[in-house]
């Protein structure tokens, strides 16, 4: 008899497959893909993927029988485990570890999961008499672990009685908490039926002759209902200009009726429209486009901002779906999401379901099993960069939307891969098309278009030929000198918002802060009070009265007096988005100053809920980071006020000029987007800087030019490579011993295109001290050559026993 084997990769940092024994009924029901419970270690559970099935024993270990096997069919196909390998090779990872990344974490499950009861959960007829102990255990404890179910099942098999419980949603995975939504429910009115003929609706109008108001209210209604909408009761206070008690009491006398139509995001209803009719410009490029595909895999469209980009996009989408095929659209932020769902559901409806960190677990399983089966509802998916991950089985075409964004580069946990890069791989391995499209192209990819690897297509028109916003740079430091400065705004600055306020327009404002103001300083002594387990100065919260640290989120009272000299004199340097809130508050009472950062876009619909407000007109004034300056689309915004643009400028980056020009074309490309041209404030104390100066007449190619050639000079991608090691310990002379080691192995391979070792800006966090090494590969050195090279060094690294605790980080294409 033979005995049959299953190769798993664990959800472990290893390197290695790891083989289990299973019996042979098992090995022709098992197929790659599938998941199985095993056990690892001494005691731990967990779920492994099957990666191979073969009868060759492992010469070198024992092996251990497999737990169960938790899939009836494979949850993970063929091609997805090619990009897992490929992801794994370029970014220097293990299997483990993108398998980690890849699969939503209610399908991993281990002995330490923790399940919670799902409150809402009633149908207890559905489960099966396992499913019911668990159930019933978990009304007399809040939450459980996977060990503690064995306990109560009395045996060891129990991962298959949680995923059907999962299934069926009656219990969740305690991953994170999420923000209950509670969808807006917006209330409408209609006429009773009982007053739907044309004898009624004249004795009803008698009847109402002595109520005047009440009359009022009905015949506007008649008036508001012949464009045979659903009319809100808000529309119909307005048009008749009752008070909502007029219509309550219209209500109680059984003329009109209440009723509510929830709005809300993931439900679709309605038909879906038309796509709309591309203008000359638009359809010129999808012309283009689909030239270029058929030469090229990949295309750039650069396009400017406002040009009308998406609505190409839903081009190229419609005929891939006539297709029959699926497409990933892939976006930088979740903020910006909420928008492009809006507009991509208004043409294809339900056929798309969207992916991101912010949707809970039981929905990111959902999408996947709809993706997984090929169903309408998945036809398109639209994600931040984990949707790359999905296990689609015949994409189409994949667009990725900002390609130059920096959100597409994941940097913890491991692997540390760029969205955009895996995709143009993704699309290979599928035969499909990918489209990059952008408004500021990174050099990277316009490099390539340029070397011809890329095809490339503008689009250099703004959609009704609106123009593009006049940007004016504001000189700050002469502003100070001559005293016409307000707070942090110029007088010039101040004048602008006053006129797009008195035009009923909105206006967006830009720093790159949060917080009220990163620095405290002691005015007697000089000291600033800072994080103890980071080396940064602590942020000062207003709203909260507490200072933070924006690394690893320790937080304390504002203290009265300084803690080294005693004095009373703390005074705050520097500002950010909370006092730019404020001081707007004191200049523009009368207005409405909303905010938009990381602190206050927390909960799952945070940013839904900004933008709803500014959309609906209720802010008049939005103060932002640089989420704003995402591909957001308001009609109404004719001024964008950049605060302080030397921050982005003065940064220790080699990208930071690139990333400085990017941020500002997009923030002030919300500028002036429906109908006249906008206007763009930019405040700084160097006006003469070549990048403000392009920034200021949008001229893409000439920072491309010039920034191209520095890279060139200085042995920087697009022409090198770069990969970058990171050290973090606790002990700081481990770290430095460690990191003098390795460069001096990496030196004896690599000579002079070893950098370092060096500290970076922030050179602890969390109490661990960071060191980097960055190692530039020429263009004519092998790729593949290099990264075993570093592999051996870092085994070596890692055997030394010194070395051994210290965190070891390789980060390819760092940037």
């Amino acid at each position: 008899m033979t005995n049959h084997f299953i190769d798993l990769i664990l959800p472990l940092p290893l390197q290695n497959t790891y083989t289990y024994s299973v019996t042979e009924e098992e090995a022709n029901f098992l197929q790659k893909g599938m998941r199985v419970a095993v056990s690892f270690g001494k005691t731990k559970m967990y779920t492994g993927l099957v990666f191979n099935i073969h009868t060759t024993a492992p010469t070198l270990y024992e092996v251990k029988d497999i737990h169960q096997i938790l899939d009836e069919t494979p949850l993970v196909n063929e091609l997805q485990l090619q990009h897992w390998q490929w992801i794994a090779n370029y970014y220097m990872s293990s299997l483990g570890e993108v398998y980690r990344a890849s699969l939503p974490s209610a399908f991993l499950l281990e002995s330490e999961t923790i399940i919670s009861k799902n409150i809402a959960f009633t149908e207890e007829s559905i489960l099966s008499d396992e499913e019911f102990l668990i159930f019933e255990a978990m009304q007399h404890q809040s939450q459980l672990t996977i060990h503690q179910v064995a306990d109560i099942l009395g045996k060891k098999k129990v991962m298959p009685v949680v995923n059907s419980l999962i299934k069926k949603s009656a219990i969740f995975i305690k991953e994170e908490i999420y923000e209950t939504y509670k969808p807006k429910l917006v209330k409408y009115v209609r006429l009773n039926a009982n007053y739907n003929s044309d004898n009624a609706l004249n004795t009803l109008l008698e009847e109402l002759s002595r109520a005047k108001k009440q009359r009022e209210a009905v015949l506007s209604f008649f008036q508001l209902s012949t464009t045979k909408k659903p009319i809100k009761a808000k529309d119909l206070e307005k048009s008749a200009n009752v008070s909502a008690s007029i219509l309550k009491s219209l209500v109680d006398k059984n003329i009109f009726e209440f009723y509510e139509i929830q709005t809300d995001r993931i439900q679709f209803k309605g038909d879906t429209n038309d796509l709309k009719t591309l203008n000359e410009h638009q359809q010129k490029a999808l012309l283009e486009i689909k030239e270029t595909f058929t030469k090229k895999d990949a295309t750039l469209l650069h396009g400017i901002t406002s040009s009308g980009k998406t609505e190409v996009y839903t081009k190229l989408i419609q005929e891939v779906l006539d297709a029959g095929k699926q497409v990933l659209f892939l976006l930088p932020e979740i903020a910006l999401t909420t928008q492009i769902i809006t507009r991509l559901q208004f043409y294809f409806g339900d056929q798309i379901s969207v992916f991101h960190s912010k949707y809970s677990i039981n929905e990111r399983v959902e999408v996947w099993h709809n993706v997984l089966e090929n169903k309408t509802k998945a036809r398109i998916i639209l994600g931040a960069r984990s949707s790359v991950f999905l296990p689609f089985s015949n994409l189409g075409l994949i667009v990725v939307d900002e390609e130059h964004e920096t959100s597409y580069k994941q940097f913890e946990p491991s692997p540390r891969y760029n969205a955009r890069d895996a995709a143009i791989v993704l699309a290979k391995m599928h035969k499909a098309k990918i489209l990059l499209g952008s408004a500021t192209p990174s050099l990277e990819s316009y490099f390539n278009a340029q070397q011809n690897k890329y095809g490339f297509v503008a689009l250099n028109r703004r959609h009704g030929n609106v123009q593009l916003p006049k940007i004016e740079l504001i000189d700050v430091k002469e502003k100070h000198r001559k005293k016409e400065m307000t707070g942090h705004f110029s007088d010039r600055m101040l004048k602008l918002i006053q006129e797009a306020l008195d035009e009923k327009e909105q206006i967006i404002l830009f720093q790159n802060r949060r917080g009220y103001s990163p620095v405290v300083e002691c005015k007697t002594c000089g000291v600033s009070p800072e994080c103890p387990n980071c080396d940064v100065t602590l942020t000062y919260h207003k709203y909260k009265h507490e200072l933070r640290c924006h690394y690893c989120n320790y937080q304390r009272a504002m203290p009265n007096s300084c803690a080294a000299c005693g004095s009373n004199t703390l005074d705050t340097k520097g500002f950010g988005t909370e006092q730019i809130e404020l001081e707007l508050k004191d200049l523009f009472p009368d207005y409405k100053i909303g905010r938009m950062d990381l602190d206050t876009t927390r909960g799952k619909f945070g940013y839904q809920k900004i933008i709803g407000a500014f959309e609906a007109k209720e802010i008049d004034i939005l103060v932002g980071t640089q989420m704003l300056s995402k591909g957001l689309d308001f009609e109404n915004v004719s001024l964008v006020g950049v605060l302080n643009a030397d921050t982005m400028l003065n940064y220790p980056d080699f990208r930071a000029h690139e990333r400085a020009y990017d941020m500002m074309v997009q923030v002030s490309g919300r500028a002036g987007r429906s109908k006249k041209q906008g206007n763009v404030a930019i405040q700084t104390f160097n006006p003469y800087h070549k990048i403000l100066q392009q920034v200021s007449t949008t001229n893409y190619t000439e920072m491309y030019k010039e920034q191209l050639q520095d890279r060139w000079q200085y042995k920087y991608p697009p022409y090198f490579r770069l990969i970058k090691i990171t050290l973090k310990h606790r002990d700081y002379n481990k770290v430095d011993t460690g990191v003098n080691w390795l460069f001096k192995a990496l030196y004896t391979s690599f000579g002079e295109n070893v950098l370092g070792p060096t500290a970076p800006a922030v050179a602890r966090i969390r109490n661990q001290y960071i060191k980097n090494i960055v190692i530039k590969i020429p263009p004519k050195q092998s790729l593949a050559n290099t990264k075993a090279q570093i592999s051996k060094i870092r085994n070596t690294f890692e055997a030394v026993k010194d070395f051994r605790p210290i965190r070891f980080i390789i980060d390819v294409d760092a940037y």
